[in-house]
């Protein structure tokens, strides 16, 4: 059977208001994400894929991120199964900390990649 490429984009690709779906777990986000990501874990996400599928309306693209990519590898390809426009974000937060992206915290401490 043969799989189409998964769509993926490079992290200075994503724009600064795009919509960016982390999927990684509470302690990894909490350590440092991209502002106005969407925060669903992927242990979570089967359950709540609707609130994705709400905010991927109106044909927004979905850029998935987690620390390096395995995992958002996954969900991306998951949304493309289900017709959502979904990108995977190449090296994950570590490219994206590398590439000097903004991060933020809940707690206002320094972010940093877990």
């Amino acid at each position: 059977m043969n799989y189409a490429p998964l769509p993926s984009v490079d992290v200075a690709a994503v724009p600064s208001d795009g919509l960016v779906l982390d999927v990684r777990e509470n302690d990894e986000w909490a350590a440092g994400h991209v502002e106005g990501a969407l925060h669903v874990p992927m242990s979570d996400f089967v359950g709540r894929f609707g609130e994705v599928a709400e905010a991927a309306e109106a044909g927004r693209r979905v850029h998935v991120m987690c620390r390096v990519g395995g995992r958002s590898a996954q969900v991306t390809q998951y949304l493309v199964q289900q017709g959502v426009d979904a990108v995977n974000i190449e090296g994950g937060m570590l490219a994206w900390d590398g590439a000097g992206r903004p991060m933020v915290t809940d707690s206002g401490s320094a972010p940093f990649v877990l």
